[in-house]
């Protein structure tokens, strides 16, 4: 039986830009509203907006552990992998385990909740509001803007609890899963039998996924205006 690959690349190089200009994006659209920056905040909603339709067609099209079906877990191996939580086993996962897969779905979720609601959110005076804010009536757009505050608060926690998960990792499995993120690659013997191939991002499906994320954006901002 052949021996594990020591360096395996688990993560591609746009899901490792993903992750960390989603990081940026989510702070930044913190500060420039609490700032009153009102311009900037619509633009990052944007950019956070074409991140999120770059990560759909890539989870579509892109390598084994981007794929977003991947991400949900069978109720058996989640199951299991809680009971050696619990028994303080851990197997370390090419890609996400059934747990991690969980968190990052709910955090998926409320980020789009975030992105899509702020686009049609009307403020009480009706006079900052996101760029497909005519297209519902100011009691919709107030109703929605409630849901985007709500939302935030919901991933500000998501994320909260994600980072006290990785910290949890590294204390009591003496697993980094940071450094993954940042090099993309992890040891193969760290999770055999199941090595992947390695995570590779072909340019054309690069360019088709960020070709579609773009169109997505371009239509809101036309719609819009």
């Amino acid at each position: 039986m052949p021996e594990p690959r020591k360096h395996v690349l688990v993560w591609d190089w746009t899901i490792r830009l993903f992750h960390w200009l989603i990081l940026l994006g989510v702070a930044t659209m913190w500060w420039t509203a609490e700032q009153g920056m009102m311009d900037w905040h619509r633009r990052v909603g944007l950019g956070l907006l074409g991140l999120l339709a770059y990560r759909l067609v890539w989870g579509l099209i892109g390598p084994r552990t981007a794929r977003l079906y991947r991400l949900v877990p069978s109720p058996r191996s989640l199951m299991s992998y809680g009971r050696d939580l619990l028994a303080r086993r851990h197997t370390p996962h090419a890609g996400h385990n059934p747990v991690g897969s969980l968190s990052v779905i709910a955090m998926l979720l409320a980020l789009a909740t975030q992105v899509t609601t702020g686009l049609f959110s009307v403020d009480v005076d009706g006079l900052e509001s996101g760029p497909l804010a005519t297209k519902v009536s100011f009691e919709t757009g107030r109703f929605l803007a409630d849901i985007h505050e709500t939302s935030f608060n919901v991933l500000l926690a998501l994320i909260v609890l994600h980072v006290a998960a990785i910290a949890a990792y590294l204390i009591f499995f003496r697993d980094n899963l940071v450094r993954p993120m940042l090099t993309g690659r992890r040891s193969g013997s760290d999770f055999a039998p199941d090595v992947p191939a390695d995570a590779r991002a072909p340019w054309l499906r690069v360019l088709i996924s960020a070709v579609l994320a773009f169109a997505a954006v371009g239509a809101v901002w036309n719609i819009g205006n």
